[in-house]
């Protein structure tokens, strides 16, 4: 029962110091304005997003066309609706298996210790120094452009961020007296990480999850600009700018639009970072 009460009072805490934040409530409702559209899209898209139409090329926004269409005679707009499906789906996997993957190895390394958080840290490090996009862009060139690949590869950069901030806390829990009374009473390894560790440090990889979130959306942009991205006709926000590109002085919206859809991802997702961050750090919390 105490418990119990415990986490309903820390749960209002949180609740009270986000709710100071107004941008985290900014970011964290222009964000579900834009999954809601990602997962509507099947019925909210106005028209087929690959279905082409030459004689409707470039045309500019007007009332069929509310953000004009691209050199395919494609709508914009419903290319945006499905591209941030596809985005969304892309960053949201590539986050989830990452903190999965991270958790486990920092989680371990930082509860053995020894040779085993030396070796595995050593190889975290390593990956760590190799700038995000150009990680994403080796793996994504060794195993081809496609959907789950560039999932894959996200996912495999971001793994060592999760593992570094996973660790750090796991080394601070695992000598508290609730973690060596539970070895006292001989519970196993997998049962103390699971059941009274992990709770102490999912704060700190929810708020550093929404941020990635930010960078993997961003990665995807940037690797389908190049060419490394779903593969067309596929809408992809990074692919429709690459598409558009080429008519960027007669046709702006083609590549205008997906590009501020990308900053609105980016900006929102960095708002509610910012925002959880706030209200899971106890210090800050404090402080506020």
């Amino acid at each position: 029962m105490n418990t119990l009460m415990h986490i309903k009072h820390m749960g209002r805490e949180t609740l009270a110091v986000f709710n100071r934040n107004k941008t985290s409530w900014a970011g964290l409702i222009l964000l579900l304005i834009l999954v809601v559209l990602a997962v509507a899209a099947p019925v909210i898209s106005p028209y087929n997003p690959v279905e082409q139409n030459i004689v409707h090329r470039l045309m500019p926004p007007s009332a069929d066309h509310l953000m004009g269409t691209d050199y395919y005679g494609r709508d914009v707009l419903s290319r945006i609706i499905w591209g941030c499906r596809v985005s969304f789906i892309i960053g949201a996997s590539s986050v989830a298996i990452a903190m999965v993957l991270g958790t486990i190895l920092g989680a371990l390394a930082g509860y053995k210790g020894g040779y085993l958080d030396s070796f595995l840290m050593g190889v975290m490090d390593v990956l760590m120094s190799i700038p995000t996009l150009l990680m994403g862009l080796l793996i994504v060139a060794i195993m081809g452009p496609s959907q789950v690949n560039l999932t894959i590869a996200l996912a495999l950069t971001m793994v060592p961020r999760f593992a570094r901030i996973a660790r750090a806390p796991t080394i601070s829990a695992k000598n508290k007296v609730y973690v060596e009374a539970c070895q006292a009473m001989g519970f196993s390894d997998v049962r103390i990480l699971v059941v009274h560790i992990f709770p102490n440090i999912l704060g700190e990889l929810m708020v550093m999850g929404s941020m990635w979130m930010a960078t993997a959306v961003r990665t995807e942009a940037a690797l389908s600009f190049i060419g490394l991205g779903v593969k067309p006709p596929t809408a992809t926000l990074g692919g429709m700018i690459r598409e558009g590109f080429k008519d960027i002085l007669s046709a702006p919206w083609a590549s205008v639009w997906p590009g501020l859809i990308i900053l609105l991802i980016v900006f929102a997702a960095n708002l509610l970072g910012d925002g959880l961050r706030d209200a899971l750090d106890p210090k800050l919390r404090n402080e506020n």
